[in-house]
């Protein structure tokens, strides 16, 4: 039976995302809006709108929608926002950034990952993504942003990171170690990194390089 995705989609806002305590009626319109379906994984078509975390290549995956929510919204981006992106996935996350942002940096240690990103980002018609091929802990920009969203989970935040930031940026992270990792926001005020706001638990996979180093018993 044939799917009616505009129904599933306004489904997935109005009884997964919107219930989640996403209420900016800018993020619940570009979800509501862009079309998630173009960004699954062929084989994952039907599931585009369930509430899980959808398999990717590599080990990766592609989030929940209630979680890509909560980080379009924890970011407060405004359309002058210029934003770099930790972890390309899918295209999807990267193309609502776009609508909500005037400028986006999205990078992704995988090359397949870039190349069909870049065709899907191609096809919605936006013009201000660029996406490239780098390895987040060795990636050096003197460009500073107005908010970074890392989609992949470290055990701790590099340094580095915080670096990307503009006065008054915003950065979204998931820390800690699973399957009970944190979901925080960062802000650095004048200069002054203020406290971290924790935002809720979830589990995804780590960025390559930044999960807990093994342990070995005797």
């Amino acid at each position: 039976m044939p799917i009616d995705f505009e129904l599933a989609r306004h489904t997935m806002v109005e009884q997964q995302v919107r219930p989640w305590e996403v209420l900016d009626p800018r993020v619940l319109s570009v979800l509501a809006t862009l079309k998630r379906e173009d960004f699954v994984p062929p084989r994952h078509r039907r599931l585009a709108f369930t509430d899980i975390a959808l398999p990717l290549e590599h080990g990766e995956v592609m989030m929940k929608p209630v979680v890509e929510g909560r980080l379009l919204q924890a970011l407060e981006l405004s359309p002058e926002d210029e934003v770099l992106e930790i972890g390309t996935g899918s295209g999807f996350l990267t193309a609502c950034l776009a609508q909500l942002a005037r400028d986006v940096l999205s990078i992704d240690i995988h090359a397949d990952f870039v190349e069909r990103a870049r065709g899907r980002l191609a096809a919605t018609g936006l013009s201000n993504v660029r996406i490239e091929t780098a390895d987040a802990l060795s990636f050096a920009s003197e460009r500073r942003f107005d908010a970074v969203a890392v989609t992949g989970a470290v055990t701790t935040l590099p340094t580095g990171f915080l670096a990307w930031l503009k006065p008054g940026g915003r950065l979204f992270v998931v820390r800690g170690h699973a399957p009970a990792q944190e979901a925080v926001l960062l802000r650095q005020n004048g200069g002054i990194l203020a406290a971290p706001e924790s935002l809720f638990e979830t589990d995804i996979p780590y960025l390559r390089g930044a999960a807990p180093a093994e342990r070995f018993a005797l």
